[in-house]
């Protein structure tokens, strides 16, 4: 299933994800080095990170969410996009609250729980990635007209072409019939 929304012919969404993504995963690391150097600049540097990657991954959702509509309802993409959306508004909802607890106190020495949030949206983000990697790797949203929408997981260990044909398993589950000798 090709993107609907595209830039020279490539999906708008997954370039944008690599903004967002970069980003606050990367502001993590500036968290945890501005707090083993007490460094309140290094902790400056996340905020604007995350200012940067909550604005930049609302724009990459937008672009997400007209690929979604576009695949067929009654999928496993479907579903897949759903999850993984849902994972991903999580994820910014989550560094948006960390975002605003650092702006309303001082953006360089961040309170724990701005922290702890932080933290836990990327535990979330990893999630809603592997989510994204599954919809484009293995379903190949987002790639081209050959996707197979109902391939089974990837964690199944089976093929992505092996999907299950109700004809081919009724016919297999009959009793077959032996002739007398």
């Amino acid at each position: 299933m090709e993107s609907r929304a595209k830039f020279l012919g490539h999906s708008l969404h997954q370039i944008l994800i690599v903004f967002p993504l970069g980003l606050l995963v990367t502001s993590i690391l500036f968290d945890i080095v501005g707090a083993l150097t007490s460094n309140a600049e290094l902790f400056r540097v996340a905020y604007w990170m995350i200012t940067a990657g909550v604005l930049s991954g609302v724009l990459a959702a937008i672009t997400g969410w007209i690929d979604w509509v576009a695949i067929p309802p009654g999928t496993r993409a479907k579903a897949i996009g759903l999850s993984h959306g849902t994972a991903n508004s999580a994820q910014l909802a989550l560094f948006g609250i960390s975002w605003w607890l650092r702006f309303s106190g001082d953006p360089g020495a961040p309170g724990v729980a701005a922290i702890v949030l932080s933290f836990l949206a990327v535990g979330v983000g990893g999630f809603a990635a592997w989510l994204g990697g599954e919809l484009v790797g293995r379903l190949g949203v987002g790639i081209d007209h050959g996707a197979n929408l109902n391939a089974p997981s990837s964690l199944s260990g089976k093929p992505a072409t092996d999907t299950p044909n109700p004809l081919v398993e009724a016919v297999s589950a009959a009793p077959t019939q032996q002739k007398a000798a």
